[in-house]
Protein backbone atom coordinates (compact mmCIF):
# COMPACT_ATOMS: atom_id res chain seq x y z
CA UNK A 1 0.00 0.00 0.00
CA UNK A 2 1.10 3.55 -0.64
CA UNK A 3 -0.06 7.14 -0.25
CA UNK A 4 -1.81 7.04 -3.61
CA UNK A 5 -4.03 4.17 -2.46
CA UNK A 6 -4.95 5.99 0.73
CA UNK A 7 -5.75 9.14 -1.27
CA UNK A 8 -8.01 7.14 -3.58
CA UNK A 9 -9.80 5.50 -0.66
CA UNK A 10 -10.24 8.90 1.00
CA UNK A 11 -11.77 10.26 -2.21
CA UNK A 12 -14.15 7.29 -2.45
CA UNK A 13 -15.29 7.79 1.14
CA UNK A 14 -15.84 11.49 0.52
CA UNK A 15 -17.87 10.72 -2.58
CA UNK A 16 -20.05 8.22 -0.72
CA UNK A 17 -20.62 10.80 1.99
CA UNK A 18 -21.34 13.73 -0.32
CA UNK A 19 -23.52 11.87 -2.82
CA UNK A 20 -25.37 9.30 -0.71
CA UNK A 21 -25.19 10.22 2.97
CA UNK A 22 -25.20 13.96 3.60
CA UNK A 23 -27.96 14.88 1.12
CA UNK A 24 -30.39 12.72 3.14
CA UNK A 25 -29.20 13.73 6.59
CA UNK A 26 -32.27 14.87 8.56
CA UNK A 27 -34.44 14.49 5.47
CA UNK A 28 -35.08 10.75 5.24
CA UNK A 29 -38.59 9.72 4.28
CA UNK A 30 -40.27 7.15 6.49
CA UNK A 31 -40.00 4.44 3.85
CA UNK A 32 -36.24 5.07 3.53
CA UNK A 33 -35.58 3.69 7.04
CA UNK A 34 -36.02 -0.07 7.41
CA UNK A 35 -35.64 -2.23 10.51
CA UNK A 36 -32.92 -4.89 10.11
CA UNK A 37 -33.12 -6.40 13.57
CA UNK A 38 -33.97 -5.42 17.11
CA UNK A 39 -32.47 -1.98 17.75
CA UNK A 40 -30.86 -1.88 14.30
CA UNK A 41 -31.95 -0.08 11.15
CA UNK A 42 -30.71 0.44 7.60
CA UNK A 43 -31.43 3.36 5.29
CA UNK A 44 -31.35 3.99 1.58
CA UNK A 45 -28.15 5.97 2.23
CA UNK A 46 -26.41 2.84 3.56
CA UNK A 47 -27.18 0.95 0.37
CA UNK A 48 -26.22 3.75 -2.00
CA UNK A 49 -22.98 4.48 -0.13
CA UNK A 50 -22.04 0.80 -0.25
CA UNK A 51 -22.63 0.73 -4.00
CA UNK A 52 -20.33 3.73 -4.50
CA UNK A 53 -17.59 2.30 -2.29
CA UNK A 54 -17.83 -1.16 -3.82
CA UNK A 55 -17.39 0.25 -7.31
CA UNK A 56 -14.34 2.34 -6.40
CA UNK A 57 -12.62 -0.27 -4.25
CA UNK A 58 -13.10 -3.02 -6.83
CA UNK A 59 -11.40 -0.76 -9.37
CA UNK A 60 -8.50 -0.02 -7.04
CA UNK A 61 -7.73 -3.69 -6.32
CA UNK A 62 -9.62 -5.92 -8.74
CA UNK A 63 -8.04 -9.00 -7.18
CA UNK A 64 -9.56 -8.29 -3.77
CA UNK A 65 -12.85 -9.73 -2.55
CA UNK A 66 -15.38 -7.38 -0.99
CA UNK A 67 -17.47 -7.82 2.15
CA UNK A 68 -19.94 -4.99 2.60
CA UNK A 69 -22.22 -4.86 5.61
CA UNK A 70 -25.43 -4.59 3.63
CA UNK A 71 -24.46 -7.18 1.04
CA UNK A 72 -23.55 -9.59 3.84
CA UNK A 73 -26.86 -8.93 5.56
CA UNK A 74 -28.64 -9.97 2.37
CA UNK A 75 -26.34 -12.93 1.70
CA UNK A 76 -24.42 -14.15 4.79
CA UNK A 77 -22.32 -16.49 2.60
CA UNK A 78 -20.35 -13.39 1.60
CA UNK A 79 -18.73 -13.51 5.04
CA UNK A 80 -16.72 -16.52 3.89
CA UNK A 81 -14.61 -14.09 1.85
CA UNK A 82 -13.07 -12.59 5.00
CA UNK A 83 -10.26 -15.14 4.87
CA UNK A 84 -9.41 -14.56 1.20
CA UNK A 85 -5.92 -13.49 0.20
CA UNK A 86 -7.16 -9.90 -0.04
CA UNK A 87 -10.53 -8.59 1.10
CA UNK A 88 -12.07 -5.14 1.42
CA UNK A 89 -14.39 -4.74 4.42
CA UNK A 90 -16.93 -1.93 4.13
CA UNK A 91 -19.23 -0.23 6.61
CA UNK A 92 -20.88 2.29 4.30
CA UNK A 93 -22.61 4.20 7.08
CA UNK A 94 -21.44 3.48 10.61
CA UNK A 95 -23.76 4.89 13.25
CA UNK A 96 -26.89 4.40 11.17
CA UNK A 97 -29.16 4.57 14.24
CA UNK A 98 -27.78 8.04 14.98
CA UNK A 99 -28.05 9.12 11.36
CA UNK A 100 -31.62 7.88 11.02
CA UNK A 101 -32.70 9.97 14.01
CA UNK A 102 -30.94 13.07 12.72
CA UNK A 103 -28.04 13.26 15.13
CA UNK A 104 -24.27 12.67 15.04
CA UNK A 105 -21.91 10.90 15.08
CA UNK A 106 -21.78 8.77 11.97
CA UNK A 107 -19.08 7.91 9.47
CA UNK A 108 -17.67 5.54 6.90
CA UNK A 109 -15.31 2.64 7.64
CA UNK A 110 -13.13 0.73 5.19
CA UNK A 111 -10.55 -1.95 5.98
CA UNK A 112 -8.32 -4.19 3.91
CA UNK A 113 -7.53 -7.68 5.16
CA UNK A 114 -4.86 -10.08 3.92
CA UNK A 115 -5.51 -13.76 4.64
CA UNK A 116 -7.79 -12.81 7.51
CA UNK A 117 -5.56 -10.17 9.11
CA UNK A 118 -6.26 -6.45 8.82
CA UNK A 119 -3.46 -4.59 7.04
CA UNK A 120 -5.15 -1.24 6.37
CA UNK A 121 -7.92 0.80 7.94
CA UNK A 122 -9.61 4.09 6.99
CA UNK A 123 -12.14 6.04 9.09
CA UNK A 124 -14.03 9.06 7.74
CA UNK A 125 -16.27 11.39 9.74
CA UNK A 126 -18.94 12.64 7.35
CA UNK A 127 -19.79 15.86 9.17
CA UNK A 128 -16.33 17.11 10.17
CA UNK A 129 -14.31 15.54 7.37
CA UNK A 130 -11.88 14.05 9.90
CA UNK A 131 -9.90 11.28 8.23
CA UNK A 132 -8.04 8.65 10.23
CA UNK A 133 -6.03 5.85 8.68
CA UNK A 134 -3.48 3.21 9.56
CA UNK A 135 -1.37 0.62 7.83
CA UNK A 136 0.04 -2.43 9.57
CA UNK A 137 3.49 -1.64 10.91
CA UNK A 138 3.49 1.93 9.57
CA UNK A 139 1.62 3.85 12.26
CA UNK A 140 -1.66 5.73 12.58
CA UNK A 141 -2.51 9.09 11.04
CA UNK A 142 -5.07 11.82 11.61
CA UNK A 143 -5.61 14.13 8.63
CA UNK A 144 -2.17 13.17 7.33
CA UNK A 145 -0.26 13.68 10.60
CA UNK A 146 1.11 10.71 12.51
CA UNK A 147 -0.39 10.41 15.98
CA UNK A 148 0.37 8.62 19.23
CA UNK A 149 -2.51 7.50 21.43
CA UNK A 150 -2.78 9.28 24.75
CA UNK A 151 -4.90 8.68 27.84
CA UNK A 152 -7.33 11.30 29.08
CA UNK A 153 -6.56 13.37 32.14
CA UNK A 154 -9.38 11.65 33.95
CA UNK A 155 -8.98 10.27 37.46
CA UNK A 156 -10.54 7.76 37.52
CA UNK A 157 -10.09 6.84 33.85
CA UNK A 158 -12.95 7.49 31.43
CA UNK A 159 -14.84 4.40 30.28
CA UNK A 160 -17.29 4.18 27.39
CA UNK A 161 -18.97 0.82 27.92
CA UNK A 162 -21.80 -0.49 25.79
CA UNK A 163 -24.40 -2.38 27.78
CA UNK A 164 -26.85 -2.59 24.88
CA UNK A 165 -26.05 -6.11 23.71
CA UNK A 166 -25.53 -7.66 27.15
CA UNK A 167 -28.10 -9.76 28.94
CA UNK A 168 -29.37 -8.60 32.34
CA UNK A 169 -26.89 -10.71 34.32
CA UNK A 170 -23.90 -9.50 32.33
CA UNK A 171 -25.07 -5.91 32.65
CA UNK A 172 -25.31 -6.16 36.44
CA UNK A 173 -21.86 -7.75 36.72
CA UNK A 174 -20.32 -4.93 34.71
CA UNK A 175 -22.02 -2.37 36.90
CA UNK A 176 -20.85 -4.10 40.08
CA UNK A 177 -17.27 -5.08 39.20
CA UNK A 178 -16.08 -2.74 36.45
CA UNK A 179 -18.00 0.54 36.63
CA UNK A 180 -16.78 1.59 40.13
CA UNK A 181 -13.20 1.89 38.82
CA UNK A 182 -14.04 4.34 36.03
CA UNK A 183 -15.99 7.46 35.15
CA UNK A 184 -18.66 6.17 32.81
CA UNK A 185 -19.66 8.17 29.75
CA UNK A 186 -22.20 7.52 27.04
CA UNK A 187 -21.08 5.47 24.06
CA UNK A 188 -21.43 7.19 20.69
CA UNK A 189 -23.00 4.10 19.06
CA UNK A 190 -20.52 4.62 16.25
CA UNK A 191 -17.18 2.83 15.95
CA UNK A 192 -16.00 5.53 13.54
CA UNK A 193 -16.18 7.87 16.55
CA UNK A 194 -15.31 5.50 19.38
CA UNK A 195 -11.88 4.41 18.15
CA UNK A 196 -10.66 7.98 17.53
CA UNK A 197 -11.90 8.91 21.02
CA UNK A 198 -9.69 6.19 22.48
CA UNK A 199 -6.65 7.39 20.54
CA UNK A 200 -7.17 11.13 21.03
CA UNK A 201 -7.44 11.35 24.80
CA UNK A 202 -11.22 11.56 25.16
CA UNK A 203 -11.93 8.01 26.40
CA UNK A 204 -9.56 5.63 28.15
CA UNK A 205 -11.25 2.24 27.82
CA UNK A 206 -14.15 0.62 26.02
CA UNK A 207 -15.79 -2.79 26.16
CA UNK A 208 -17.46 -4.14 23.02
CA UNK A 209 -19.68 -7.21 23.03
CA UNK A 210 -20.45 -7.56 19.31
CA UNK A 211 -17.34 -7.71 17.11
CA UNK A 212 -18.63 -7.53 13.54
CA UNK A 213 -15.83 -6.99 11.03
CA UNK A 214 -17.17 -3.82 9.41
CA UNK A 215 -17.50 -2.20 12.84
CA UNK A 216 -14.06 -3.06 14.20
CA UNK A 217 -11.46 -4.04 11.60
CA UNK A 218 -10.40 -0.49 10.74
CA UNK A 219 -10.62 0.88 14.28
CA UNK A 220 -8.69 -1.95 15.94
CA UNK A 221 -5.80 -1.47 13.53
CA UNK A 222 -5.90 2.32 13.94
CA UNK A 223 -5.81 2.14 17.74
CA UNK A 224 -3.06 -0.48 17.85
CA UNK A 225 -0.91 1.37 15.32
CA UNK A 226 -1.35 4.57 17.38
CA UNK A 227 0.16 2.79 20.40
CA UNK A 228 -3.06 2.04 22.26
CA UNK A 229 -4.38 -1.48 22.49
CA UNK A 230 -7.40 -3.34 21.17
CA UNK A 231 -7.61 -7.09 21.61
CA UNK A 232 -9.81 -9.91 22.80
CA UNK A 233 -10.22 -10.09 26.60
CA UNK A 234 -7.72 -12.96 26.76
CA UNK A 235 -5.13 -10.83 24.94
CA UNK A 236 -5.42 -12.56 21.58
CA UNK A 237 -5.51 -10.47 18.42
CA UNK A 238 -8.77 -9.44 16.81
CA UNK A 239 -9.27 -11.02 13.40
CA UNK A 240 -12.20 -9.93 11.21
CA UNK A 241 -13.21 -13.48 10.31
CA UNK A 242 -13.86 -14.33 13.96
CA UNK A 243 -16.91 -12.07 14.04
CA UNK A 244 -19.04 -14.59 15.89
CA UNK A 245 -16.72 -14.51 18.93
CA UNK A 246 -18.07 -11.96 21.42
CA UNK A 247 -15.89 -9.61 23.42
CA UNK A 248 -13.31 -6.97 22.55
CA UNK A 249 -11.48 -4.47 24.76
CA UNK A 250 -10.00 -1.18 23.61
CA UNK A 251 -7.79 1.21 25.60
CA UNK A 252 -5.70 4.29 25.04
CA UNK A 253 -2.61 2.55 26.44
CA UNK A 254 -1.46 -1.02 27.04
CA UNK A 255 -1.36 -0.31 30.78
CA UNK A 256 -5.01 0.72 30.88
CA UNK A 257 -5.90 -2.26 28.69
CA UNK A 258 -4.14 -4.63 31.11
CA UNK A 259 -5.95 -3.13 34.10
CA UNK A 260 -9.32 -3.54 32.42
CA UNK A 261 -8.57 -7.08 31.26
CA UNK A 262 -7.51 -8.02 34.80
CA UNK A 263 -10.76 -6.67 36.20
CA UNK A 264 -12.75 -8.52 33.56
CA UNK A 265 -10.96 -11.77 34.44
CA UNK A 266 -11.65 -11.24 38.15
CA UNK A 267 -15.30 -10.57 37.37
CA UNK A 268 -15.56 -13.79 35.35
CA UNK A 269 -14.09 -15.77 38.24
CA UNK A 270 -16.51 -14.41 40.82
Amino acid sequence: MDDALTAAIHAAMQEASEQAILPRYRSLAEHEVISKAADDVVTVADHEAEEILTEHLSNLLPEASIVGEEAAHTNPAILDRLGDSLCWIIDPLDGTNNYATGKPPFGVLVALAEAGETIGGWIYDCLSGRFCHAQRGLGAFLDGERITAKPSDGNPPVAAISLIFLDDAQRERIKAHIAPHYRLVDIPRCAAEQYPRLALGQNDVSIFERTLPWDHAAGVLFLNEAGGKAARPDGSAYRPGEYDHPGLLGASSPRLWNELAHRIAEMENC
